[in-house]
């Protein structure tokens, strides 16, 4: 039974990578100490780490003190500013806005929005948005091929296999299909830097493990289809060779 529990195991883990990836907020992370202003029309400063998380749905940014008490106050944020289809980034950053938040919450923000020099908004949501899509379609091939091995229909299941591996490696390419250069986020001397987080790596690792695993189904049904039927505990006679 240990090659049954292997493939329900792997089998879970690509539709649950699929899934969870669509809502994760650390596809591109980076973060950054600095000391900077707190407040608008204030000179305070203070020493805070400061972090950015761009998930496909948005930008997480976040502020903590170091320590996390100054100024009287507890330095402790982590604000999202969403960019899905139904939302409105700029709407999301005016009311940031209106509530006061940190200063520099509202700078890394403001890097994003329509109207900023920067041009990242329309590359990063657009980029976002097919990266959502293609990931949505890898998430329906796996239900194919879940379905295609149970009946089982051995090869046509790798097939579905190899076609959500090459959308899974595609969103990876959406992702990262960008015509603009990042626009530099400095605190000071101090600059922060992104870089791609463990959403974007583990979608590479479960795609490359996708495609080995359907080239490996239908090489192993073309040389040796009796011990495919063994690892799918098939009884002879069953399963599409």
């Amino acid at each position: 039974r240990l090659f049954w529990f292997l493939r329900v195991v792997m089998g879970l883990f690509t539709g649950a990578v699929v899934l969870t990836v669509q809502f994760t907020r650390d596809w591109e992370t980076g973060w950054v100490a600095a000391n900077t202003s707190y407040k608008s029309f204030s000179h305070a400063l203070v020493n805070v780490n400061i972090g950015l998380h761009i998930g496909l749905a948005g930008v997480n940014v976040t502020l903590v003190g170091n320590p996390v008490n100054q100024l009287n106050e507890t330095i402790n944020y982590n604000e999202h500013f969403d960019w899905s289809f139904h939302a409105d980034y700029d709407r999301s950053y005016d009311k940031g806005l209106e509530r006061g938040l940190p200063s520099p919450i509202l700078y890394v923000a403001e890097k994003f929005t329509t109207q900023s020099p920067c041009g990242m908004h329309k590359q990063y949501r657009i980029s976002s948005h097919y990266t959502s899509l293609t990931l949505w379609m890898a998430f329906c091939t796996w239900l194919i091929s879940i379905l295609l091995f149970s009946m089982p229909i051995l090869l046509y299941g790798a097939c579905m296999l190899l076609l959500t591996a090459v959308l899974m490696l595609s969103s990876l390419l959406f992702f990262t299909a960008r015509n603009t250069p990042k626009c530099p986020v400095q605190f000071g001397p101090a600059s922060l830097k992104t870089d791609y987080g463990g959403s974007f790596w583990l979608t590479l690792a479960t795609g490359l493990l996708c495609l080995l695993l359907g080239l490996g189904i239908i090489i192993l049904n073309s040389l040796q289809p009796e011990k495919l039927k063994l690892v799918f505990n098939l009884d002879k006679g069953k399963g599409e060779e």
